[in-house]
């Protein structure tokens, strides 16, 4: 599906009733662009221009630093319990990847739904979801969810509206269209038409819920394409032009190695000639090696067996490479080394310490932005358990803990400990408890009788 074409037939849908999207034209085009960068389509890769894969390496890169240490969990009562078992299974578990293509496409929504007596989770992208609207303390306040299905030559389209007003009244809308065309979205029709959708009302109203009922993720990036658009960006979209340059260096490293491959110039006359294939026959198993050229005849300035074997122009070329690296790393807040060489970057402690002090900054914000997605996905779940008379939980707590070991180094760490036990600074129960996991007791009951402290 063409989102720059979806959403063009949604406005025109939605207009119809006085709504606006807002995602403006230029918005629209680039996260499609993301989107076909993130899945290795990029307009600018051909016969000649081949990708390096870079953006999913970046979202992948970005996300792992996000979810590594992340653990979080639901507590509270006997509903509680529950809420945490559907999180766990339906949510964390899936996290890492989920967050890679909310990070490459700007959002994600995070969407439990009650089904078959529990509660499920989809992971909604962008271009399968279009904002509409935003209140003033940029809360997602309308939003349309798209899904598809073909039959026979025909594609149905549902588009499924969720509205909250002030009065925290929420309002889901359902309507479905048909179409030849799946970017578009055709004459209206009813939702009996299709069967997966015969269940659905055409419209529900509820209360008891201020938000709308999922977690909305996005990018904590300034949007540079829109400056008044709430809607996220790509964290590459900062380097899309960069990811251009990059995929062209890489290309160009490519066709270094296939160029300067090792060959046997030969004149044709060396060669014996099928006359039934109508080629000239090479050594067996020599095809690659030997190439034939039909020298002039009386030429005497041009061997007859010449060999091509040109020295290949690596270091400069891949200097050129990792130097751009550096800047697409810059450019995502990214450390110096995490796609570029690590033994070229870092020279000073300083340089390492600011590198990492960037990617730490944008991580913590990922992950501040991400915990309130993941809370908005609670408090929806639990609505939706109270609604359908699942075991709901209206008293829980949500925790979190995230990490921080992109600043630290956990063998220099432990080494500057080990210093400390020798010199007497640090007590070995101290030691213990924290490099075994133990608290101070389980500490001093587990240390060997020689390193025991005297109380």
């Amino acid at each position: 599906m063409n989102y720059s074409a979806m959403q063009t037939a949604i406005v025109k849908v939605l207009n119809d009733s006085g709504d606006c999207i807002c995602a403006n034209t230029e918005m629209a085009a680039q996260i499609q662009l993301w989107s076909v960068m993130y899945e290795n389509s990029a307009p600018w890769l051909d016969c000649h221009t081949y990708s390096a894969n870079l953006p999913a390496a970046i979202a992948y890169e970005t996300s792992k630093l996000v979810t590594l240490e992340m653990k979080s969990e639901i507590t509270g009562n006997g509903g509680a319990e529950k809420l945490n078992k559907y999180y766990q299974s339906g949510v964390v578990k899936k996290l890492r990847q989920y967050v890679e293509y909310g990070l490459a496409k700007g959002s994600l929504v995070i969407k439990p739904i009650a089904y078959n007596g529990g509660i499920r989770t989809q992971f909604i992208q962008a271009g399968r979801f279009f904002p509409i609207s935003f209140d003033g303390s940029g809360r997602l306040t309308k939003c349309v969810f798209t899904e598809q299905i073909r039959k026979g030559r025909y594609i149905y389209t549902l588009l499924e509206i969720h509205s909250i007003s002030a009065k925290q009244l929420l309002t889901i809308e359902n309507r479905a269209f048909k179409s030849a065309l799946d970017s578009a979205l055709g004459s209206e029709v009813e939702l009996f038409e299709v069967e997966q959708w015969a269940d659905l009302s055409k419209s529900a109203s509820f209360t008891g819920i201020d938000i709308l009922p999922f977690g909305l993720f996005i990018c904590p990036m300034a949007n540079q394409v829109d400056c008044d658009s709430p809607l996220g960006v790509s964290v590459y979209s900062r380097a899309t032009e960069l990811i251009r340059e990059a995929d062209k260096r890489y290309s160009d490293i490519c066709w270094e190695y296939e160029a300067t491959q090792a060959a046997v110039h030969i004149g044709e006359s060396m060669l014996k000639f099928d006359k039934e294939q109508g080629k000239h026959i090479y050594p067996e198993g020599k095809q690659r090696l030997y190439r034939a050229f039909d020298y002039a005849s009386g030429a005497n300035d041009k061997p007859l067996l010449e060999v091509f074997s040109p020295e290949i122009r690596s270091t400069p070329l891949f200097d050129g490479w990792n130097n751009q690296l550096r800047l697409i790393e810059f450019a995502c807040s990214l450390a110096y080394g995490t796609l570029s060489d690590p033994q070229n970057v870092d020279k000073t402690a300083e340089e390492i310490k600011s590198s990492k002090q960037r990617s730490y900054t944008f991580i913590s914000d990922v992950q501040s932005a991400l915990q309130t997605a993941l809370e908005d996905w609670a408090k929806a779940a639990s609505f939706w358990s109270a609604i359908y008379g699942i075991d709901s939980a209206y008293d829980y707590e949500m925790s979190f803990e995230w990490g921080d070991s992109i600043l630290a180094n956990p063998d220099i760490e432990r080494e500057n400990d080990r210093k400390d036990l020798a010199n007497g600074t640090l007590r070995p129960e101290e030691y213990r408890a924290k490099w075994r996991g133990e608290t101070i007791d389980e500490a001093l009951k587990n240390l060997p009788q020689t390193a025991q402290v005297l109380e």
